[in-house]
């Protein structure tokens, strides 16, 4: 298998609010990941994102690992999305969104764990929220939120549990995006 770059975006750490802080140092994370196997190891942030090279598993099997090394490193489970270099890419590329005139706080991704449909975003009537709105990818959704995410209404009603059923879901602003698809390109 030829070797191949992904970003491994880890859901809901070093974060503060209303729950118990999941700290996850990316000074740690690093060693942890080239222990895996994985070389070029890099972090953005301190927000839970990684890229790294390897020549060996699929996106799954490189979040499930990754996710059980952070388990028993740190105590406690972190749900892990992995995405190789094309996909990034292909969701930079395909934003319905005009982010060049956009700021990085305005516009979002939120990756999933699989595929979605409209489906599952049925009950949200897109007019409640204008000028906030949404678009679905196949295995991401683009959020446009002009006064930024803390205060969207729509970011509330798409993060609802009983949407996100049985998925991981992890959002990043376009600035991250961004970066992460310049990281793995590299």
């Amino acid at each position: 298998m030829a070797t191949k770059a992904y970003a491994a975006l880890l859901r809901a750490i070093n974060v503060g609010g209303s729950v118990r802080v999941k700290k996850v140092p990316m000074a740690r994370l690093r060693p942890l990941i080239e222990g895996l196997g994985h070389g070029d190891v890099r972090t953005y942030l301190q927000s839970g994102n990684a890229t790294f090279t390897s020549d060996h598993g699929d996106e799954e099997t490189l979040a499930a690992e990754l996710s059980a090394a952070i388990e028993k490193e740190f105590g406690f489970p972190v749900e892990v999305i992995v995405r190789d270099h094309a996909y990034l890419k292909s969701v930079l590329d395909a934003c319905p969104f005009p982010a060049a005139s956009l700021e990085g706080k305005q516009l979002h991704v939120t990756y999933f764990s699989e595929c979605i449909g409209p489906e599952r975003f049925a009950a949200i009537d897109p007019a409640a929220f204008a000028p906030e709105e949404f678009r679905l990818g196949e295995r991401e959704l683009y959020l446009y939120v002009p006064d930024g995410l803390g205060r969207s209404k729509l970011a509330v009603a798409l993060a609802r549990p009983a949407l996100n059923k049985g998925l991981i879901a992890t959002s990043r602003n376009w600035n991250t995006v961004v970066k992460l698809v310049e990281m793995t390109g590299a």
